[in-house]
């Protein structure tokens, strides 16, 4: 006879499946994984908010990225580089432009380190946006932070 239990699904199950859901593109999946989450008391980390803003990005749903982004601030959650970079991106895939570059002085007044992803992200949606001065005004910003566009 096979013994039936329950799976206690903890913080590094959900990461887990979140982060495969993203990778699938199963988005729909992975904001009922947060909401069961949140239902279940089980910490959200800046692993698995990534995994969603950037699965959100993926779908082009620009707006949820920077409400999930939102709500790492309101949960003390802290935004690493990557979870920016999957923002930024979400927002060049949206044509949320402005958001992006807001995004960036977000991550300098939280001292959080840009890199060429990030600054690529932002460059894009301005280009896309065709707000060539303004991504003009990165490329020039990335060489004075000694960084290669």
């Amino acid at each position: 006879e096979m013994m039936q239990g329950t799976l206690e699904m903890d913080a590094i199950t959900y990461s887990t499946a979140i982060s495969a859901c993203e990778k699938g593109g199963e988005w729909v999946t992975v904001l009922k994984l947060l909401s069961d989450m949140v239902l279940e008391k089980v910490e959200i980390n800046t692993i698995t908010y990534t995994a969603a803003i950037s699965a959100s990005a993926k779908q082009g749903e620009w707006v949820k990225a920077l409400d999930l982004l939102g709500e790492m601030a309101l949960c003390k959650v802290q935004a690493n580089t990557i979870t920016y970079g999957a923002a930024i991106s979400a927002c060049e895939k949206g044509g949320g432009w402005m958001n992006a570059l807001e995004l960036l002085l977000r991550m300098r007044f939280d001292k959080v380190d840009m890199n060429v992803i990030t600054y690529n992200a932002a460059i894009s949606a301005c280009e896309k946006a065709g707000e060539w001065a303004r991504a003009m005004d990165l490329v020039r910003s990335m060489v004075h932070d000694e960084m290669r566009p």
